[in-house]
């Protein structure tokens, strides 16, 4: 389970999403968030590499920062695609609320961490968390 002060870190703080294809691709993402059972949720609007990387081979890595404190994570795993379901409808209602129609949910992406590190600048940068 990720644990409470990583959660909030990636909860309150903007995400950048790395996925790679042909070369490396890094956005950032504000439709986000943790679910209950661990998993990272993505709210895919404007993604098209992002989509893409990730049709080619399902990985991604997601990284957030608190700003004020330094304290950073990563996370590295694997995405799969949603078109339907609470995780899906919320995104495209956000979408649309924030949008009107300008820019329509494309999927949501469920991520399923397998790997969480700390990217914190400290003696502990680069310590693999159990999850």
């Amino acid at each position: 389970m990720i644990p409470e002060n990583v959660r909030k870190v990636f909860e309150e703080h903007l995400w950048f999403v790395s996925t790679f294809g042909d070369e490396p691709n890094v956005v950032p993402v504000g439709f986000k968030c943790v679910t209950d059972d661990g998993k990272f949720a993505i709210g895919a609007i404007l993604l098209e590499t992002t989509l893409e990387n990730i049709k080619q081979n399902g990985k991604i890595a997601i990284a957030a920062a608190d700003p004020l404190t330094a304290e950073a994570y990563q996370i590295k795993g694997t995405a799969e695609f949603v078109t339907e379901g609470a995780v899906y409808e919320h995104y495209a209602k956000l979408a649309e609320d924030t949008f009107k129609g300008a820019y329509p949910l494309k999927y949501a992406l469920i991520v399923t961490p397998e790997k969480l590190i700390t990217a914190t600048p400290n003696q502990h940068n680069k310590e693999e968390i159990p999850i």
